[in-house]
């Protein structure tokens, strides 16, 4: 698995030209994304009104690992509420992170 697993708002971030988009693009190689994340991300370019083929075209520029996510780390990411009390995606992201003892980056 990748050492740094990006959460929703990184991906955005740095296909939104936000602030701190080199920051994210920094990691970028070798970085991996849960496909919860990725449905985020998904969702948000439609409501970009980005077609089919510029997210695909955007989302594979990108060279992410995605990786799916199972009803085990489901469970785990809705326990970590509590904790972190951040949204799912952000969860979502953590749970790969923390199976391969990887870093996560979000909320740039």
């Amino acid at each position: 698995m990748a050492d740094i697993v990006l959460d929703a708002s990184a991906v955005l971030a740095l296909l939104n030209a936000e602030p701190d988009a080199e920051q994210v693009a920094a990691v970028l190689p070798g970085t991996a994304i849960s496909t919860v994340n990725i449905t985020e991300v998904i969702t948000r370019l439609i409501d970009w009104n980005l077609s089919q083929a510029e997210i695909d075209q955007a989302l594979d520029a990108l060279g992410l690992q995605q990786h799916a996510f199972d009803a085990d780390q489901a469970r785990m990411a809705a326990s970590l509420r509590t904790v972190t009390h951040t949204h799912t995606g952000s969860r979502s992201a953590t749970v790969p992170a923390s199976r391969s003892a990887g870093r996560w980056a979000h909320g740039y």
